[in-house]
């Protein structure tokens, strides 16, 4: 297969669309608002599970314009926009209007920002639990360069969940991301869970870029060894001929034996699956971590 050609995707990764009111009304509300979802820009596979099944969501904040360019991502590139300090409470009335019951807020990464857009993301966080007290609310921002007084920030708005992608394995990590490494996302976490022991934290890698069952188990550990809680484990998909290829394809067995691996482990909770992204049954993960936190960790 030539370089850059899709790679075709097997049987199991074939996606059944429910596109009800629920899902329609919230795709018409986010073009009314002006607002963003990661859902729609990362072009995830389940959107249509999420909005119209499990009224759930992700808002992506601070525009559509990330400063970085991961190599796996579809979010567009460049100069972002100036600070809309309206987004937060505009994305506060969508979430009461369509009565979500988890909603997930996550950012393009602004490096152009002092505080790397850590006062807005705070300020959505309040609005969204000034108007939906009974609505579960997970962050996963950049990790903000590794500054830690604008991960505090955040900390302190009071998030029912910290959630920060590892994306990949060490080795890898300088090829699919852009600016991040692999050792500032795992003192991100730590710290988070040093800032308030009490929220949950969570992280996401994608497989089928190239790593070994033996790096990700590696991956698992560290991850472990920095006190997260809560581990999404996905298969990467080609978004568009520019991005990474799909170095291969995962069976759904294969997902199954990683998530006993990462039980064992100790996480609280592990998504582990074909099309399961960082926020896939968000909802459920809240609720489990919570009584895992202050387990101790082996």
């Amino acid at each position: 297969m030539a370089r850059g050609e899709l790679k075709r995707k097997p049987e199991w990764l074939k996606i059944k669309l429910n596109t009800n009111e629920t899902y329609t009304g919230l795709k018409k509300m986010m073009r009314e608002k002006n607002l963003h979802t990661v859902c729609e820009e990362a072009k995830c596979p389940n959107i249509h599970e999420c909005w119209a099944v499990r009224r759930t969501a992700t808002f992506m904040i601070l525009g559509s314009i990330c400063t970085r360019a991961c190599r796996f991502c579809a979010v567009t590139t460049g100069k972002p926009n100036e600070l809309d300090w309206e987004e937060p409470k505009r994305v506060a009335e969508s979430v009461r209007l369509m009565n979500l019951k988890h909603v997930v807020i996550t950012a393009v990464a602004r490096d152009d920002l002092n505080d790397y857009g850590a006062t807005v993301f705070a300020e959505t966080v309040r609005a969204v639990r000034g108007m939906n007290p009974e609505t579960s609310i997970e962050v996963l921002p950049s990790d903000m360069m590794g500054d830690f007084s604008a991960l505090q920030t955040l900390i302190d708005a009071g998030p029912d969940i910290m959630n920060h992608n590892l994306e990949t394995v060490r080795r890898l990590t300088p090829r699919v991301r852009a600016k991040a490494t692999y050792d500032r996302t795992l003192e991100f976490l730590k710290r988070s869970k040093e800032l308030n022991p009490d929220i949950p934290t969570k992280s996401s890698i994608m497989v089928g870029l190239g790593e070994t069952k033996e790096e990700l188990i590696e991956a698992m550990d560290d991850l472990r060894a920095h006190h997260v809680d809560i581990l999404t484990l996905g298969q990467y998909l080609q978004p568009t001929k520019k991005h990474l290829d799909v170095e291969r394809y995962y069976h759904p067995d294969e997902f199954a034996e990683l998530k006993e691996i990462a039980l064992a482990k100790g996480f609280s909770h592990c998504e582990a699956g074909p099309l399961v992204r960082s926020s896939y049954h968000a909802d459920e993960q809240v609720h489990k971590a919570r009584r895992h936190t202050m387990l101790p960790i082996d």
